[in-house]
């Protein structure tokens, strides 16, 4: 017997354990970099100086300093906000209060990302549980979501046949 048999044979077995390879199947076409990620990294803000040096607060080891990063607090006053309405201890505003008080209307899940992020695996898992033989790499999580995507082009044209105005959409084409 001849070695055509057996090496084809050999490959078609690495070509299938290369196949089964990956922890969850989805948007791993390349190995993780592995340098640093330039969107965490945070300036520090300037030292400055103290209004009185007799009322400084008491150093706490593991609380936060004048001078620490805060970038979502930043953004939020930046963008017209008050910072004082990130802090966990902070009652909603009032001027929030109704907008607030109407999504709620229906209940409110405390626990929702959690929920969230447990039945997206769980939905992941299903997906990913028929596609996972593949000889080379593809994008599985397009595949996986592909039936939840939308299309620009076709909700404008929905929109316009309903009648509604889609000012910042270009015009037509067929006009």
């Amino acid at each position: 017997m001849g070695r055509g048999p057996f090496l084809g044979l050999a490959l078609g077995l690495s070509l299938t354990l290369a196949a089964c390879s990956g922890s969850d199947g989805l948007r791993q076409l390349n190995r993780p970099p592995t340098g640093p990620d330039e969107f965490k990294v945070v300036p520090a803000k300037p030292l400055s100086e103290p209004e009185s040096y007799t009322f400084l607060p008491v150093p706490t080891p593991g609380a936060t300093n004048r001078t620490d990063p805060t970038p979502t607090a930043d953004a939020v006053v930046e963008l017209g906000g008050s910072a004082a309405a990130l802090q966990p201890a902070a009652s909603i505003p009032a001027r929030d209060g109704a907008i607030v008080n109407y999504s709620s209307r229906y209940g409110v899940t405390p626990n929702i990302r959690q929920v969230l992020a447990e039945s997206d695996a769980e939905f992941r898992n299903r997906k990913a549980r028929f596609t996972n033989i593949r000889i080379v790499p593809v994008d599985r999580y397009n595949q996986a979501y592909q039936q939840f995507a939308l299309n620009p082009f076709a909700e404008a044209d929905r929109f316009r046949r309903a009648g509604i105005r889609t000012p910042s959409a270009p015009p037509p084409t067929n006009q």
